[in-house]
């Protein structure tokens, strides 16, 4: 175990009679980092997160906070607040009465309450709405309510449970910031799960990713992004086109044989001759040209068959002649002088060195 490990998940499984909604996780949870957890639903990270807050006990394998075994300490003894995504907040008590209800029932005296809870209302830019009731707050008040009733008792960890996404766009967006600075401000861990990836790689220090209950990749967003380890990441992030063929020589390297074409890979590629592989390039990273450009490049013909425009970004959809859809992201200026009308031909091109090869597992 890591010297800054807070918390490790040990071989840990859980089952739901047959159905196995997780499978044996080995990950740990460093100190003071801004962890997310994400994947689509049914995953098994609202599972995973629930294990860790006591709300579930594992089938197999150990949790550990803080070097000690958790699996059978229950849950109002581990310290481990969670925000939910309804926020749960107590209707029938006002905004201060709700943040200082956990303090109340750690037998804090009424004056400490009072002391903590204005200092978090402050903190949370609420305290204009300390007599009011929950029903009288906006989305964006709620969560900061829900926040400072979590974070009053000042736990190690903080777990976070799909919390913006009852919220507008714009709201999301802002509530992101305040999360981050605050975990950035008072030091203290957490964990959020999430099916978003903007919200996920806006906020996190590490984020794993999960699929059918097993853990997929973990890794700083730019890791994740940039190199995804398998061909599920790859899909589910969906920022990469995908070739699938085998691997073969080209004389000067490794190449892979798909239906687009020879495709060659980066330098320093040591897959076996004869292979399956799947090689990914970044939309980002993914050119378009009216004619085909020469050198060391990969080059595919495609026609334009759609395009979304998103501030100042476009994403282009374009499709082989053997009907693979093929993305690509550029800022307006870089397209200018393309034409992009529906059933063009361009050519889509990269240099090797920006893609690499993923397992297909």
């Amino acid at each position: 175990m890591q010297r800054d490990t807070l918390v490790s998940f040990e071989g840990v499984v859980k089952r739901f009679g047959d159905f196995v909604a997780v499978q044996k996780l080995d990950f740990e949870i460093r100190k003071g980092e801004f962890l997310a957890i994400m994947g689509s639903s049914g995953c098994g990270k609202t599972t995973t997160l629930r294990m860790l807050a006591g709300l579930e006990g594992p089938s197999e394998g150990v949790i550990r906070l803080s070097g000690k075994p958790i699996n059978d300490l229950p849950t109002w003894s581990r310290d481990t607040p969670m925000v939910w995504q309804s926020l749960a907040l107590f209707p029938f008590l006002n905004v201060r009465e709700n943040v200082e209800f956990a303090l109340k029932m750690r037998g804090v005296g009424k004056v400490e309450r009072r002391r903590r809870a204005e200092q978090w209302l402050d903190r949370m830019q609420i305290t204009e709405f300390a007599e009011r009731n929950i029903s009288q707050l906006s989305g964006g008040q709620r969560q900061r309510v829900a926040l400072a009733r979590s974070l009053v008792v000042e736990p190690e960890i903080l777990l976070l449970d799909e919390p913006l996404s009852a919220l507008d766009a714009a709201l999301k967006v802002r509530m992101q910031s305040v999360l981050k600075n605050l975990q950035r401000e008072t030091g203290i861990t957490f964990v959020y799960v999430t099916h978003s990836q903007s919200e996920a790689f806006s906020m996190a220090d590490r984020v794993v990713i999960m699929s059918r209950g097993k853990i997929e990749q973990i890794g700083t967003p730019q890791e994740i992004y940039r190199t995804p380890r398998t061909r599920f990441v790859a899909d589910f992030l969906g920022s990469s086109n995908l070739f699938t063929g085998k691997v073969r020589s080209d004389g000067q390297g490794l190449a892979l044989d798909t239906p687009v074409g020879q495709l060659a890979l980066a330098p320093g590629a040591t897959n076996d001759i004869g292979d399956t592989a799947t090689l990914t390039v970044l939309d980002t990273k993914t050119h378009l040209s009216i004619s085909a450009p020469t050198g060391s490049v990969n080059v595919v013909p495609v026609r334009v068959i759609g395009e979304e425009f998103v501030g100042a970004t476009a994403t282009l959809y374009l499709e082989t002649a053997h009907g693979q859809e093929i993305r690509v992201q550029k800022g307006h200026d870089e397209l200018a002088d393309l034409p992009l009308g529906t059933g063009q031909s361009l050519y889509a091109w990269w240099n090797p060195q920006d893609s690499h090869l993923v397992a297909e597992a």
